[in-house]
């Protein structure tokens, strides 16, 4: 638990289910971030947390940002960041959420398809594009396989068709899938860029930037490499492949600089057995897939969870959320233990869940409110 966190709970005992974000902890995140990859350009994506307060704070310390949204960019533009730091890295834009991102001044964009490339050339004229190809996701707990990006043959097509509709091909993106493990994916990938530069230089289109995504994980219950050896890794993959004559590089964290930021406190509602003979408890949480949790889906995100106060003997659990629909199970196959002296009432503290978790909450089924974020 992160101190500052730990003394805010303590004097203010805020309404539960809430998220506390430490914002000094963001920064410090960002810094490393900063230090660890000196030559990429660093796009906060912004749906991982789109507090005012982490976007604020963010755009004094310099970050670009990654949008995905008419929405997002708006906010973007109320806390005084430029458009030239903003990149429409969405794959599946509405025409006119393209028009009003290029009115308001915005002249980067994500692609992967024909008809969203014609609509960046009627909406978007002139624009940079960078097309988004597939690539593996192995090794990442929470995988973006298949729903974006296209195969590395129709890119290099794509690139070329964009040049003939009047916009700028200008580079090659990917993402390895979020909360990658393997630091070893980049390299397949930036290779699979690479060779993209290399065969439309052939057709006499100089592409100038590779877009490594994000993918650098939290610390939920898993070991996970220090950022260092994914830097290390993708700067041995950038350089072997690019040598002296290096493009530029953008990188869009998102969970890597917002998640072990933030800690949800939680509440006990109820706890209960399914039978007589039954050691595993149920513990029913104010907090579950639709209000903050989405990332438990499948069992992939497995947060660390605390009990303050409660301590000794423990005992199996299944953690569940609070609505009635059955599919609010947070973790009936991962094994979690939970003392055996937790009581209904009792507070619940969640960690590393400053990523994916307010956003993602929905707008109040089953009558709960979103939950609450604090910044500290």
């Amino acid at each position: 638990m992160n101190d500052r966190i730990a003394r805010f709970l303590a004097a203010n005992s805020p309404e539960t289910p809430c998220l506390v974000v430490d914002l000094e902890a963001i920064a410090k995140a960002y810094e490393g971030l900063r230090r660890h990859l000196p030559l990429a350009a660093i796009y906060y994506a912004l749906k991982a947390n789109p507090a005012p307060e982490v976007v604020a704070m963010l755009a004094r310390k310099g970050s670009n940002f990654d949008v995905a949204s008419r929405s997002e960019i708006e906010l973007c533009l109320e806390h005084g960041v430029g458009p030239s730091r903003l990149s429409f890295g969405n794959t599946i834009k509405k025409e006119r959420d393209i028009a009003f991102a290029y009115g308001a001044g915005i002249r980067l964009f994500a692609f992967d398809s024909e008809d969203e490339l014609l609509k960046l050339s009627r909406a978007a004229p002139g624009a940079r594009v960078f097309c988004r190809i597939l690539v593996s996701c192995e090794g990442a707990e929470w995988p973006l396989s298949r729903k974006f990006g296209c195969a590395p043959e129709m890119a290099c097509t794509l690139l070329q068709k964009a040049r003939a509709q009047g916009l700028e091909p200008y580079g090659v993106s990917f993402h390895v899938g979020s909360q990658q493990t393997d630091v070893g994916q980049w390299s397949g990938a930036i290779a699979g860029a690479a060779r993209l530069f290399w065969l439309l230089a052939e057709a006499d289109i100089s592409l100038r930037m590779i877009n490594i995504g994000g993918g650098f994980p939290a610390h939920y219950r898993g070991e996970v490499p220090p950022l260092e050896d994914y830097a290390r890794a993708v700067m041995e993959a950038v350089t072997g492949e690019f040598g002296n004559d290096l493009p530029e590089i953008i990188v869009e964290p998102g969970r890597s600089l917002v998640a072990d930021a933030g800690v949800i406190e939680s509440e006990v509602v109820l706890i209960s057995r399914k039978g007589e003979d039954d050691d595993r408890r149920w513990v029913y949480l104010d907090v579950g897939k639709f209000n903050g949790l989405a990332e438990t889906m499948g069992e992939s995100i497995k947060y660390r969870i605390e009990t303050p106060g409660r301590g000794g003997p423990e005992g199996p659990v299944v953690l569940a959320g609070p609505t009635c629909d059955s599919a609010d199970i947070l973790y009936e196959e991962t094994e979690y233990r939970l003392p055996l002296e937790l009581r209904i009432g009792d507070r619940v503290e969640i960690l590393s869940a400053g990523a994916y978790t307010a956003s993602y909450a929905s707008v109040g089924f089953n009558g709960f409110a979103p939950m609450r974020t604090y910044c500290i």
